[in-house]
């Protein structure tokens, strides 16, 4: 018998396009209301899919990571080098860093995921390591710390070109980021899905019961590394430039940040984290371009010593003692 999921856990009553829909309205909204902050909106659907990812492996499985950036450089720089030397369309682009996302969560998952804990943690900075360290030799691919540059992105769908004002771009972002969001809620809401979630809640018990729990693992380690590479070929596609910085240990704990700002285990937790974390990024910099982290700083202690659900609760009881 499976274990019943935490209670922050999405009912499975809920149909899984609904979130996915609201997505896509909001954002194409937004893209009609904002037309000045098209590359915000970009960003922000990019940093959502990849914080998606990352609720994947640590809300859902329970696997402390810090190594997300290297699942995210490598899809950006597989799709960047595409379009460089094979092809510039970009759902190809978006297909080989997805596809190469995928590839290295499995390759380094079939060896991280035999430990855990802090082990685990560790191991997860070890790789992403390596992998910053062959991305800076391999120059000639790569460009090292120039960044990898001068490759074009073609038309969507043979049609609809990635214009100045960034609103391809955007459209596209929050599309692919309605569609990550369906899949993953469709993953997590399925038998594999509760199943990993019993490992998450007892491993032990899991084994016991006959659950194949590093099969399960693992492949839910290669599904949140397909999402990350998606982010990080977007985020090649929509720039048209790969830097160092993608495969960076800082850009890991920010999203771990950005994750316990939203809630884990909800997946709509990952998109408000995103959120929250993006526009106080973008506002706090632009008035003080060296303080911003403080605020981030402050946003982050009130969420730890008061979870969202917590906060909730104690409205709920305010709001029914009110006369």
């Amino acid at each position: 018998m499976t274990p019943r999921p935490s209670e922050s856990a999405a009912p499975l009553c809920v149909p899984a396009w609904r979130a996915p829909l609201i997505v896509l309205a909001v954002g194409l909204v937004a893209c009609w209301a904002l037309p000045d902050q098209l590359g915000l909106l970009s960003r922000l659907a990019i940093t959502a899919l990849l914080v998606l990812s990352l609720d994947l492996v640590v809300g859902i499985a329970g696997l402390a990571t810090l190594g997300q950036a290297a699942l995210f450089g490598v899809g950006a720089y597989a799709a960047g080098i595409f379009a460089l030397r094979l092809h510039p369309d970009p759902l190809l682009g978006l297909a080989v860093g997805m596809g190469a996302g995928a590839l290295l969560a499995f390759v380094s998952g079939a060896f991280l995921l035999r430990y855990s804990g802090f082990t685990f943690l560790m191991l997860t900075v070890a790789v992403a390591q390596i992998v910053l360290s062959l991305a800076q030799k391999a120059r000639d691919w790569t460009g090292g710390d120039d960044g990898l540059s001068g490759f074009t992105v073609g038309p969507l769908l043979g049609r609809f070109a990635f214009d100045l004002e960034g609103r391809t771009a955007a459209l596209y972002a929050i599309v692919v980021l309605a569609v990550g969001l369906y899949l993953a809620r469709r993953v997590v809401d399925s038998p594999f899905g509760l199943a990993v979630r019993g490992i998450h809640e007892n491993r032990a018990r899991m084994a016991a019961l006959g659950t194949p729990v590093f099969a399960r693992l693992l492949a839910m380690y290669t599904v949140a590394g397909t999402l990350a590479g998606a982010a990080g070929a977007l985020s090649a596609q929509t720039n048209a430039i790969v830097g160092m910085d993608s495969l960076s240990f800082a850009l890991s704990a920010e999203l771990l940040v950005m994750l316990i700002l939203g809630g884990a285990g909800r997946l709509t937790g990952a998109l408000i984290g995103a959120l929250v974390f993006t526009l106080l990024h973008h506002t706090a910099a632009s008035m003080n371009p060296y303080h911003w982290l403080f605020v981030v700083g402050a946003a982050l202690m009130v969420v730890v010593l008061l979870p969202p659900q917590k906060a909730w609760s104690w409205l709920r009881a305010r709001m029914g003692a009110a006369p």
